[in-house]
């Protein structure tokens, strides 16, 4: 088992689902995750970004076709870097990531975050492990106003609740043993992730109402929802608005571009 104290594992999900992806096809890539971003492969910026993380120990790399992503020659420098290897993964994203858990190899505590996820900083990196709790999972998100701050009116998928909006940031940490439990779950519940009706009608009809009615707070909903799976869940909102971008849209890949240069400029 990793030791959060002697540095964190993170696991990059650079895989995609089955048939052909659609931005890997509108880019002439050969995956998602070999797409480029302002000059440099996504996986590219997010293992840099995770490799100047000091709170990072080893990386990795999880896809179901990692010989092509080994043979990318902008990727070269990456098979040879210590720190970072390559597991091929299963059907399911939850799957594969139980997988890796349950892997003494691998185990706990495990840093998880997505090839498309290019916004991604040491700072971020940082201020998410400073703010993961002791429980069993932890969640990054963004705060609607904060995104639309820092890059304009965007369209995401909001997650609404007493308090505010919020979007995923791609950024989980798995801690405790419970976190075995969450992963079970949503290796169900996986197809229904993009509609915020469907995922809570999992957790039974109380905890829909209440969401549904905004009577949660955030904090309040993941709570109740792993205690519903059998996990302690907390969420972490991230100070940087830009975090709520990920590229799963040619639109998305364009505002990035924008973000990112600006970034350099």
């Amino acid at each position: 088992m990793t030791d959060a104290s002697h540095g964190w594992t993170a696991l990059v999900l650079a895989g995609q689902r089955p048939g052909v992806d659609p931005m890997a096809a509108h880019f002439g890539a050969e995956m998602k995750a070999l797409i480029p971003v302002a000059g440099e492969l996504m996986l590219n910026r997010v293992l840099m970004a995770l490799l100047d993380a000091p709170q990072v120990a080893r990386i990795v790399v999880m896809a179901q076709n990692t010989l092509q992503l080994r043979a990318h020659r902008d990727l070269g420098w990456a098979v040879q870097e210590p720190k970072i290897t390559f597991r091929v993964s299963g059907p399911t994203i939850s799957g594969s990531v139980l997988g890796a858990v349950e892997d003494p190899a691998i185990g706990l505590p495990l840093l998880v975050t997505t090839a498309d996820n290019v916004m991604l900083t040491p700072a971020t990196i940082a201020e998410f492990v400073a703010s993961a709790g002791a429980g069993d999972v932890s969640v990054a998100f963004v705060e609607r106003g904060n995104l639309e701050r820092a890059v304009g009116p965007n369209k995401r998928t909001w997650l609404a609740f007493k308090g505010g909006a919020y979007t995923g940031a791609n950024l989980f940490a798995l801690i405790g043993a419970g976190a075995t439990n969450a992963l079970t779950f949503w290796e169900k519940v996986e197809a229904d992730r993009k509609s915020v009706l469907r995922l809570a009608a999992h957790f039974g009809p109380v905890l829909m109402v209440k969401l549904l009615l905004r009577r949660m707070t955030l904090v309040q909903a993941l709570a109740a929802a792993g205690a519903k799976l059998g996990a302690t869940a907390a969420p972490v909102v991230l100070s940087d608005g830009r975090m709520g971008v990920d590229v799963d849209k040619p639109e998305d890949h364009a505002l990035a571009e924008r973000l990112l240069g600006a970034a350099r400029a």
